[in-house]
Protein backbone atom coordinates (compact mmCIF):
# COMPACT_ATOMS: atom_id res chain seq x y z
CA UNK A 1 0.00 0.00 0.00
CA UNK A 2 1.76 3.23 -0.82
CA UNK A 3 1.53 6.42 1.36
CA UNK A 4 -1.18 8.18 -0.63
CA UNK A 5 -3.65 5.18 -0.64
CA UNK A 6 -2.63 4.77 3.25
CA UNK A 7 -3.46 8.61 3.72
CA UNK A 8 -6.41 8.49 1.32
CA UNK A 9 -7.54 5.58 3.78
CA UNK A 10 -6.92 7.65 7.03
CA UNK A 11 -8.56 10.59 5.50
CA UNK A 12 -12.07 8.74 4.92
CA UNK A 13 -11.99 7.13 8.59
CA UNK A 14 -11.72 10.41 9.93
CA UNK A 15 -14.68 11.80 7.71
CA UNK A 16 -16.85 8.91 8.67
CA UNK A 17 -16.11 9.21 12.32
CA UNK A 18 -16.84 12.91 12.51
CA UNK A 19 -20.01 12.33 10.46
CA UNK A 20 -21.26 9.76 13.66
CA UNK A 21 -19.93 12.60 16.48
CA UNK A 22 -22.04 15.52 14.41
CA UNK A 23 -25.33 13.16 14.17
CA UNK A 24 -24.79 12.18 17.52
CA UNK A 25 -24.59 15.77 18.77
CA UNK A 26 -27.32 17.08 16.31
CA UNK A 27 -29.76 14.23 17.85
CA UNK A 28 -29.00 15.23 21.48
CA UNK A 29 -29.31 18.59 21.01
CA UNK A 30 -32.39 18.01 19.05
CA UNK A 31 -34.11 17.16 22.04
CA UNK A 32 -34.11 20.48 23.59
CA UNK A 33 -36.35 21.88 20.55
CA UNK A 34 -39.69 20.32 18.97
CA UNK A 35 -39.41 17.28 18.57
CA UNK A 36 -40.94 15.62 15.19
CA UNK A 37 -44.66 15.25 16.06
CA UNK A 38 -47.34 17.78 15.21
CA UNK A 39 -49.31 17.91 18.71
CA UNK A 40 -53.04 18.56 19.74
CA UNK A 41 -54.15 20.31 23.51
CA UNK A 42 -57.22 19.19 24.83
CA UNK A 43 -58.99 20.56 27.80
CA UNK A 44 -61.09 17.67 29.68
CA UNK A 45 -64.12 17.82 32.17
CA UNK A 46 -64.13 16.16 35.27
CA UNK A 47 -66.79 14.01 36.16
CA UNK A 48 -69.59 14.62 38.62
CA UNK A 49 -68.62 11.61 40.97
CA UNK A 50 -65.33 13.23 43.12
CA UNK A 51 -61.89 11.57 43.10
CA UNK A 52 -62.31 10.79 46.45
CA UNK A 53 -65.47 8.84 45.76
CA UNK A 54 -63.62 7.08 42.85
CA UNK A 55 -60.80 5.85 45.43
CA UNK A 56 -63.25 4.42 47.93
CA UNK A 57 -64.82 2.16 45.21
CA UNK A 58 -68.40 4.10 45.72
CA UNK A 59 -68.13 5.46 41.59
CA UNK A 60 -67.42 2.91 39.05
CA UNK A 61 -65.05 4.83 36.48
CA UNK A 62 -63.77 3.59 33.00
CA UNK A 63 -65.56 2.88 29.34
CA UNK A 64 -64.49 6.26 28.18
CA UNK A 65 -66.35 8.08 31.15
CA UNK A 66 -65.32 11.74 32.21
CA UNK A 67 -62.29 11.67 34.21
CA UNK A 68 -62.33 12.22 38.24
CA UNK A 69 -60.07 15.55 38.04
CA UNK A 70 -60.44 18.51 34.94
CA UNK A 71 -57.33 17.21 32.72
CA UNK A 72 -54.95 19.12 29.98
CA UNK A 73 -54.15 16.73 27.62
CA UNK A 74 -50.98 17.03 24.85
CA UNK A 75 -50.55 14.26 22.23
CA UNK A 76 -48.86 13.97 18.83
CA UNK A 77 -51.64 14.08 16.72
CA UNK A 78 -50.86 11.63 14.16
CA UNK A 79 -51.47 8.32 14.79
CA UNK A 80 -49.79 5.62 16.42
CA UNK A 81 -49.04 4.10 19.92
CA UNK A 82 -47.32 6.62 22.54
CA UNK A 83 -46.01 6.28 26.06
CA UNK A 84 -48.31 9.06 28.85
CA UNK A 85 -46.68 11.18 31.47
CA UNK A 86 -49.03 12.22 34.07
CA UNK A 87 -47.00 15.17 35.48
CA UNK A 88 -48.63 17.39 38.68
CA UNK A 89 -48.33 20.75 38.90
CA UNK A 90 -47.05 22.91 41.87
CA UNK A 91 -48.39 24.59 45.09
CA UNK A 92 -51.27 26.74 44.27
CA UNK A 93 -50.59 26.63 40.31
CA UNK A 94 -52.39 26.02 37.02
CA UNK A 95 -51.78 22.84 34.78
CA UNK A 96 -51.86 24.86 31.92
CA UNK A 97 -48.98 27.50 32.98
CA UNK A 98 -46.86 24.43 31.74
CA UNK A 99 -48.54 24.22 28.03
CA UNK A 100 -45.35 24.74 26.38
CA UNK A 101 -43.09 22.46 27.98
CA UNK A 102 -45.94 19.60 27.35
CA UNK A 103 -46.22 20.30 23.84
CA UNK A 104 -42.28 20.17 24.17
CA UNK A 105 -42.26 16.63 25.07
CA UNK A 106 -45.09 15.34 23.18
CA UNK A 107 -43.49 16.54 20.26
CA UNK A 108 -40.82 13.82 20.72
CA UNK A 109 -43.58 11.31 21.18
CA UNK A 110 -45.22 11.13 24.33
CA UNK A 111 -49.15 11.95 25.49
CA UNK A 112 -48.71 14.11 28.55
CA UNK A 113 -51.83 13.66 31.15
CA UNK A 114 -52.16 16.87 33.29
CA UNK A 115 -54.99 17.00 36.42
CA UNK A 116 -55.54 20.02 37.77
CA UNK A 117 -55.93 18.59 41.46
CA UNK A 118 -57.50 21.39 43.36
CA UNK A 119 -58.19 24.96 43.35
CA UNK A 120 -57.47 25.52 47.29
CA UNK A 121 -54.98 23.42 49.19
CA UNK A 122 -53.90 23.70 52.67
CA UNK A 123 -50.39 22.08 54.17
CA UNK A 124 -51.72 18.37 53.84
CA UNK A 125 -50.72 16.59 50.69
CA UNK A 126 -53.30 13.37 51.53
CA UNK A 127 -56.35 14.58 49.39
CA UNK A 128 -53.76 15.58 46.26
CA UNK A 129 -52.27 11.75 46.38
CA UNK A 130 -55.83 10.42 46.35
CA UNK A 131 -56.64 12.98 43.11
CA UNK A 132 -53.90 11.66 41.45
CA UNK A 133 -54.19 8.02 41.92
CA UNK A 134 -57.74 8.35 40.91
CA UNK A 135 -56.63 10.39 37.67
CA UNK A 136 -54.27 7.29 37.11
CA UNK A 137 -56.98 4.52 37.92
CA UNK A 138 -58.95 5.94 35.39
CA UNK A 139 -56.36 5.94 32.94
CA UNK A 140 -56.39 2.40 33.56
CA UNK A 141 -59.96 2.06 33.00
CA UNK A 142 -59.32 2.86 29.23
CA UNK A 143 -61.04 6.45 29.84
CA UNK A 144 -58.03 8.07 28.14
CA UNK A 145 -58.42 6.69 24.63
CA UNK A 146 -61.67 8.29 23.72
CA UNK A 147 -59.89 11.94 24.35
CA UNK A 148 -57.17 11.52 22.14
CA UNK A 149 -56.72 12.20 18.85
CA UNK A 150 -58.50 9.33 16.24
CA UNK A 151 -55.84 6.53 16.25
CA UNK A 152 -53.65 8.10 18.73
CA UNK A 153 -53.62 5.05 21.15
CA UNK A 154 -51.88 5.75 24.72
CA UNK A 155 -49.87 2.72 26.02
CA UNK A 156 -50.65 1.79 29.20
CA UNK A 157 -47.72 -0.25 30.10
CA UNK A 158 -45.14 2.10 29.73
CA UNK A 159 -46.97 5.66 32.23
CA UNK A 160 -44.29 7.71 33.99
CA UNK A 161 -45.08 10.19 36.53
CA UNK A 162 -43.92 13.84 37.01
CA UNK A 163 -44.57 16.62 38.73
CA UNK A 164 -43.24 19.68 39.83
CA UNK A 165 -42.27 21.64 43.18
CA UNK A 166 -45.28 20.21 45.78
CA UNK A 167 -46.49 18.07 42.63
CA UNK A 168 -42.98 16.03 42.81
CA UNK A 169 -43.70 15.60 46.20
CA UNK A 170 -47.00 14.51 45.02
CA UNK A 171 -45.82 11.95 42.53
CA UNK A 172 -43.09 10.60 44.94
CA UNK A 173 -45.68 9.65 47.01
CA UNK A 174 -47.18 7.62 44.09
CA UNK A 175 -44.32 5.78 42.96
CA UNK A 176 -43.62 4.96 47.02
CA UNK A 177 -46.96 3.42 47.30
CA UNK A 178 -48.24 5.73 49.94
CA UNK A 179 -51.74 5.05 47.92
CA UNK A 180 -52.08 2.19 45.62
CA UNK A 181 -52.57 2.44 41.73
CA UNK A 182 -53.59 -0.13 39.43
CA UNK A 183 -50.48 0.42 36.70
CA UNK A 184 -47.13 -0.31 36.89
CA UNK A 185 -44.99 3.18 37.23
CA UNK A 186 -42.44 2.96 34.17
CA UNK A 187 -40.52 5.89 35.38
CA UNK A 188 -40.13 9.13 37.86
CA UNK A 189 -38.95 12.32 36.63
CA UNK A 190 -39.56 15.44 39.44
CA UNK A 191 -38.45 18.99 38.61
CA UNK A 192 -37.62 21.04 41.77
CA UNK A 193 -39.32 18.75 44.37
CA UNK A 194 -40.42 20.28 47.67
CA UNK A 195 -41.49 18.50 50.75
CA UNK A 196 -42.05 21.79 52.51
CA UNK A 197 -41.17 24.52 54.43
CA UNK A 198 -37.60 23.11 55.83
CA UNK A 199 -36.11 20.14 57.94
CA UNK A 200 -38.82 19.40 60.88
CA UNK A 201 -41.48 21.36 58.92
CA UNK A 202 -42.18 18.95 55.32
CA UNK A 203 -46.22 19.02 55.15
CA UNK A 204 -47.52 15.74 55.63
CA UNK A 205 -47.55 13.32 54.74
CA UNK A 206 -43.78 13.53 54.94
CA UNK A 207 -41.60 12.03 52.25
CA UNK A 208 -38.10 12.16 53.17
CA UNK A 209 -36.63 10.20 55.87
CA UNK A 210 -33.34 11.69 55.66
CA UNK A 211 -31.75 8.00 55.02
CA UNK A 212 -29.46 7.73 52.46
CA UNK A 213 -30.74 5.24 49.35
CA UNK A 214 -34.34 4.85 51.35
CA UNK A 215 -36.84 6.19 48.50
CA UNK A 216 -37.34 2.29 47.05
CA UNK A 217 -39.63 3.54 44.14
CA UNK A 218 -42.53 0.89 43.07
CA UNK A 219 -40.81 -1.75 41.11
CA UNK A 220 -37.03 -0.17 41.35
CA UNK A 221 -38.33 2.52 38.88
CA UNK A 222 -35.72 4.76 37.85
CA UNK A 223 -35.59 8.38 39.18
CA UNK A 224 -34.77 11.72 37.71
CA UNK A 225 -34.49 14.81 39.82
CA UNK A 226 -33.79 18.20 38.04
CA UNK A 227 -33.28 20.76 40.18
CA UNK A 228 -32.77 24.44 40.27
CA UNK A 229 -29.28 26.98 41.85
CA UNK A 230 -31.77 29.77 42.71
CA UNK A 231 -34.38 27.56 43.91
CA UNK A 232 -33.17 28.01 47.59
CA UNK A 233 -32.55 31.42 48.04
CA UNK A 234 -35.36 34.28 48.59
CA UNK A 235 -36.52 36.36 46.25
CA UNK A 236 -36.32 39.27 48.78
CA UNK A 237 -35.79 39.97 52.85
CA UNK A 238 -39.80 38.94 53.67
CA UNK A 239 -40.16 36.12 51.56
CA UNK A 240 -39.07 32.86 51.81
CA UNK A 241 -37.10 30.38 48.79
CA UNK A 242 -39.18 28.67 47.11
CA UNK A 243 -37.19 25.04 47.40
CA UNK A 244 -35.39 25.71 50.67
CA UNK A 245 -32.80 23.70 51.73
CA UNK A 246 -33.55 20.37 53.85
CA UNK A 247 -36.63 19.76 51.60
CA UNK A 248 -35.46 20.32 47.84
CA UNK A 249 -34.28 18.46 45.03
CA UNK A 250 -30.62 17.13 46.80
CA UNK A 251 -32.03 16.15 49.31
CA UNK A 252 -35.07 13.72 47.39
CA UNK A 253 -31.48 13.03 44.99
CA UNK A 254 -29.35 11.54 48.22
CA UNK A 255 -33.24 9.65 49.40
CA UNK A 256 -33.12 7.74 46.18
CA UNK A 257 -31.91 4.23 45.52
CA UNK A 258 -30.76 3.62 41.91
CA UNK A 259 -31.40 3.67 39.06
CA UNK A 260 -31.21 8.10 39.24
CA UNK A 261 -29.87 10.98 38.28
CA UNK A 262 -29.75 14.33 39.45
CA UNK A 263 -28.96 17.56 37.37
CA UNK A 264 -29.19 20.98 38.94
CA UNK A 265 -30.02 24.57 36.53
CA UNK A 266 -27.07 26.97 38.26
CA UNK A 267 -28.99 29.79 36.68
CA UNK A 268 -32.77 29.32 37.38
CA UNK A 269 -34.91 29.68 39.15
CA UNK A 270 -37.99 27.38 41.01
CA UNK A 271 -40.57 28.68 38.77
CA UNK A 272 -38.36 29.13 35.21
CA UNK A 273 -40.10 26.15 33.18
CA UNK A 274 -42.78 27.45 33.63
CA UNK A 275 -44.51 29.17 30.16
CA UNK A 276 -43.57 32.71 29.21
CA UNK A 277 -46.91 33.94 30.40
CA UNK A 278 -48.88 33.00 33.08
CA UNK A 279 -52.21 34.59 33.03
CA UNK A 280 -54.15 35.81 36.26
CA UNK A 281 -53.29 36.22 39.78
CA UNK A 282 -51.57 33.22 40.21
CA UNK A 283 -49.27 33.65 37.14
CA UNK A 284 -48.31 36.67 38.46
CA UNK A 285 -47.44 34.69 41.84
CA UNK A 286 -45.14 32.72 40.22
CA UNK A 287 -42.58 35.43 38.88
CA UNK A 288 -43.31 37.54 42.09
CA UNK A 289 -42.68 35.09 44.80
CA UNK A 290 -39.71 33.05 43.12
CA UNK A 291 -36.47 33.93 42.50
CA UNK A 292 -35.81 34.28 38.70
CA UNK A 293 -32.87 34.12 36.27
CA UNK A 294 -34.78 35.92 33.63
CA UNK A 295 -36.22 34.42 30.66
CA UNK A 296 -37.71 31.25 30.90
CA UNK A 297 -37.08 29.74 27.40
CA UNK A 298 -33.89 28.22 28.01
CA UNK A 299 -34.85 26.29 31.52
CA UNK A 300 -38.09 25.12 29.38
CA UNK A 301 -36.46 23.76 26.80
CA UNK A 302 -33.60 21.89 29.29
CA UNK A 303 -36.17 20.24 31.41
CA UNK A 304 -38.05 18.85 28.68
CA UNK A 305 -35.17 17.83 26.64
CA UNK A 306 -33.92 15.98 29.77
CA UNK A 307 -37.33 14.82 30.43
CA UNK A 308 -37.06 13.37 26.79
CA UNK A 309 -33.73 12.04 26.86
CA UNK A 310 -34.19 10.00 30.18
CA UNK A 311 -37.48 8.99 29.03
CA UNK A 312 -36.38 7.36 25.42
CA UNK A 313 -34.04 5.52 28.07
CA UNK A 314 -36.14 3.62 30.60
CA UNK A 315 -39.13 3.75 28.72
CA UNK A 316 -38.62 3.42 25.16
CA UNK A 317 -35.28 1.19 25.65
CA UNK A 318 -32.97 3.84 23.49
CA UNK A 319 -30.35 4.78 25.92
CA UNK A 320 -27.96 7.41 23.55
CA UNK A 321 -29.60 10.92 24.50
CA UNK A 322 -29.20 10.14 27.82
CA UNK A 323 -25.29 8.93 27.63
CA UNK A 324 -24.60 11.64 25.71
CA UNK A 325 -25.56 13.95 28.17
CA UNK A 326 -23.82 12.04 30.76
CA UNK A 327 -20.63 12.44 28.71
CA UNK A 328 -21.47 16.00 26.81
CA UNK A 329 -23.20 17.96 29.76
CA UNK A 330 -21.55 21.29 28.51
CA UNK A 331 -24.31 20.83 25.55
CA UNK A 332 -27.40 21.55 27.28
CA UNK A 333 -29.05 25.14 26.92
CA UNK A 334 -27.82 26.09 30.43
CA UNK A 335 -24.86 25.86 32.68
CA UNK A 336 -25.55 22.81 34.81
CA UNK A 337 -23.98 23.08 38.65
CA UNK A 338 -24.44 19.24 39.24
CA UNK A 339 -24.79 16.24 37.14
CA UNK A 340 -24.69 12.93 39.08
CA UNK A 341 -25.68 9.67 38.10
CA UNK A 342 -26.02 6.87 39.95
CA UNK A 343 -25.57 2.91 39.46
CA UNK A 344 -27.82 1.55 36.27
CA UNK A 345 -28.25 4.66 33.80
CA UNK A 346 -25.16 2.94 32.08
CA UNK A 347 -26.44 0.33 28.86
Amino acid sequence: MNAISLAAQILACCLLLHSQIMAATSAFTGVFGDGSHAVTVAMVEEGRRCSSAVREGTAPIGGGGAPPKPLLVTSPYEGGEYPVVVFLHGYLANNSFYSQLFKHVASHGFVVVAPQLYTISGPDTTGEINSAAAVIDWLASGGLSSKLPPDVRPDLSKVSISGHSRGGKVAFALALDHTKISIPIAALVAVDPVDGMGVGKQTPPPILTYRKNSLRLRGSAPAMVIGTGLGELPRGPLLPPCAPRGVSHADFYDECAAPACHLVARDYGHTDMMDDVTPGVRGLLTRAVCRSGGARAPMRRFVGGAMVAFLKRWVEGEPELLDYLRARPETVPVVMSVVEFRDGLRT
